[in-house]
C-alpha cells in the first residue's frame, strides 16, 4: 500500500510541476495579472505576477522531501502513550501508514490547488470553489485522527507485564 501511495504522490507532484509549466511557458499563457490569494468564499482578493505560481510546487516538493526523510527515523517519532516494546513496530507501522498518507494527500492538495488556480486566472472569474480548501483539510484531519486513534490502542494493546517504552 505504502508503494502505491508513494506512486500517486510523486504523480501528483509531476502533475502540479506540469500544470505550472504549462500555465507559465505553455501555447496558452496566463495574463500578465492573476489572482494569487482567495477570501473563505474563494473570491479573489489578492492578485499578482504569474511567477507567483512557482511558490506553490517549491512549497509542495519541500514539504514532501521534508516528510520523506523524517519518515526516515520512525524510532524518532513520539507516541502520545507508553508502548510497549512488544506493540512498538505495530505502532511504528501505523505511523509509517499515516505519514505516507497525508504527504499523498498534501501533493494532491496542492496540485488541485493550483490547477484551480490557474483556472481562476484563465476564466477570468477569479473564484476558487468554496469547499476545496476546507474539503482537503477535513480529510487531513480525518486521516490523521484515525491513524492517531489506531495507534492509541495498538499502543496500548495487551501485551501482558511487559516493560513500557516512552
Amino acid at each position: 500500500m505504502r508503494k502505491s501511495l508513494e506512486a500517486i504522490g510523486l504523480i501528483a507532484l509531476a502533475v502540479l510541476v506540469w500544470i505550472t509549466y504549462q500555465a507559465l511557458a505553455g501555447a496558452e499563457r496566463l495574463p500578465d495579472r492573476i489572482p494569487t490569494h482567495f477570501d473563505m468564499a474563494g473570491n479573489a482578493n489578492g492578485w499578482g505576477s504569474p511567477a507567483m505560481l512557482l511558490l506553490l510546487p517549491v512549497i509542495a516538493a519541500g514539504l514532501y522531501l521534508a516528510i520523506t526523510v523524517t519518515s526516515r527515523f520512525p524510532m524518532a517519532f513520539h507516541c502520545p502513550v507508553p508502548v510497549a516494546p512488544v506493540n512498538l513496530p505495530r505502532v511504528q507501522d501505523l505511523t509509517l501508514d499515516m505519514v505516507i498518507w497525508l504527504k499523498t494527500e498534501l501533493a494532491c492538495l496542492f496540485a488541485m490547488l493550483q490547477w484551480w488556480m490557474i483556472h481562476a486566472a484563465r476564466s477570468g472569474d477569479g473564484r476558487l470553489p468554496v469547499s476545496l480548501v476546507p474539503g482537503d483539510l477535513v480529510v487531513i484531519f480525518v486521516t490523521m485522527g484515525c491513524h492517531i486513534v489506531a495507534v492509541i490502542r495498538a499502543a496500548t494493546a495487551d501485551s501482558g507485564p511487559q516493560k513500557q517504552v516512552r
